[in-house]
C-alpha cells in the first residue's frame, strides 16, 4: 500500500440539531474520530478545501424537500471538497492524486476509490476551481434560459456563488447587456469592475422595478432568479416580449422573510408579454458537469472569465461560521473553507 504520514485522529462536523429558523453554531458539532486504515480498493484522502453553499441550510431542516440527501442528526454533513490522496489500496488512484469528493465536512476521508473523482490538472490552475456552483449556473443560463446573442439579462443575487457565474456565462454567450442585483455598493462595484457585468443595482435602495426600467429601458429578455420576492415581481413588470425566466432559487424566502418565497405573479402581464417561466432543480447529469468544466476552462484560458470566490482560512472549525456568514451576505462568489 502506497502511503504518506496519516494522523490517527481527525475531526468532522456533524449535525447537532435540525434548523427550525436560521442556521446557528448550535446546529453543529465538531468531533474527533479515528482515521481507519483503508481496505482493499480504498483510499485515504486529505481534504484541503470545502465548499459551502446556501442550500446547506435547507438540507439541515427536518422537513426539507430537495432533490439531494438531507442531513441527519448525529451524522457528518456532506459537501463537495477537493484534496489529495495520502494512502491508496487501489490501482485507480495513486498517492499524490488530486481528487474531489462529496464527504468534505471532515479533514480525512476513507472510502472506495470510485467514490472520489480524479481531477484533471490541465483543466484549471488549481484544484479549487472545481469547487463552484457552475453546473447550476451553466445549466440555467444555457439550457433553461437559452441565452443568445443580443439578449438583455438580469441576474438577481448576482454576487453569490451561482449568480456571479451566471452573469459571466451570459456575457460569454453573447448577451448584449447583463444586469445584476446585490445588497451593497461594494458588491455592485465587484460585479461591474471585476466580473464584467454591464450594470448593477442595490436591491435595498429604491424599488427594483424602477432600477430595472432605468438600466434596461427596452426590457429584459432573460431573468435568472436566485432570490424571488420583490425582484421576481419587478422582473415581470420589466420583461420584454417573450422573455424567459429561469428560476433557480428563492433566497429572500430562505434567509429572510418567508413571504419572499411566494411572490405574486401579475398573470395578465405574463400573458400579454408571453413570459416563459421555467423553474429548474439541480439534477445535474455528467454531461452537464462536463460541459461546464470544458467551457469554464476555455473561458479562463481566453481571459473572458473570472473565478469568483472567497477563501475562509482557519480550518474545519471555521466551516459552520463560513456558512452562517454566507447566508448573511458577507461573502462574494463561491465560498471555500481552507482546511489545511
Amino acid at each position: 500500500m502506497a502511503t504518506t504520514a496519516i494522523p490517527a485522529k481527525t475531526r468532522e462536523v456533524r449535525l447537532a440539531s435540525h434548523v427550525t429558523d436560521v442556521v446557528s453554531e448550535a446546529n453543529f458539532d465538531v468531533v474527533e474520530v479515528d482515521v481507519r486504515a483503508p481496505g482493499d480498493g480504498e483510499v485515504v484522502v486529505r481534504y484541503d478545501y470545502l465548499q459551502v453553499t446556501a442550500v446547506m441550510q435547507d438540507l439541515m431542516r427536518e422537513d426539507a424537500d430537495l432533490p439531494m440527501p438531507t442531513y441527519k442528526v448525529g451524522e457528518a454533513l456532506w459537501g463537495f471538497a477537493v484534496g489529495e490522496v495520502v494512502a491508496s489500496n487501489s490501482p485507480d488512484l495513486a498517492v499524490g492524486d488530486n481528487v474531489q469528493g462529496m464527504n468534505g465536512w471532515q479533514q480525512y476521508a476513507v472510502g472506495p476509490a470510485q467514490s472520489f473523482w480524479k481531477l484533471d490538472p490541465s483543466l484549471f490552475p488549481t484544484p479549487e476551481h472545481y469547487l463552484t456552483q457552475g453546473p447550476t449556473a451553466y445549466h440555467g443560463i444555457v439550457d433553461i434560459a437559452q441565452v443568445r446573442e443580443g439578449d438583455t439579462v438580469f441576474v438577481s443575487g448576482a454576487a453569490g456563488g451561482v449568480g456571479s457565474l451566471a452573469g459571466q456565462i451570459a456575457k460569454c454567450l453573447g448577451a448584449k447587456r447583463v444586469i445584476g442585483s446585490a445588497g451593497s455598493q461594494k458588491k455592485i462595484d465587484y460585479l461591474v469592475n471585476e466580473l464584467g457585468f454591464d450594470a448593477a443595482f442595490n436591491y435595498k435602495e429604491g424599488k427594483a422595478v424602477d432600477n430595472l426600467r432605468r438600466l434596461a429601458p427596452d426590457g429584459i429578455d432573460v431573468f435568472f432568479d436566485v432570490v424571488g420576492g420583490e425582484q421576481f415581481e419587478a422582473a415581470v413588470q420589466a420583461a420584454a416580449q417573450d422573455a424567459r425566466f429561469a428560476l433557480c432559487g428563492a433566497l429572500s424566502g430562505q434567509v429572510g422573510d418567508s413571504d419572499g418565497a411566494f411572490p405574486r405573479l401579475d398573470i395578465m402581464t405574463a400573458i400579454v408579454r408571453q413570459i416563459q417561466i421555467r423553474p429548474f432543480a439541480t439534477y445535474h447529469t455528467p454531461e452537464q458537469i462536463w460541459s461546464w468544466q470544458q467551457n469554464f476552462s476555455t473561458w479562463l484560458k481566453e481571459g473572458k472569465f473570472v473565478f469568483p470566490h472567497t477563501i475562509v482560512d482557519g480550518g474545519l472549525e471555521k466551516a459552520p461560521q463560513a456558512l452562517i456568514d454566507l447566508l448573511r451576505g458577507k461573502h462574494f462568489g463561491n465560498v471555500l473553507v481552507k482546511l489545511t
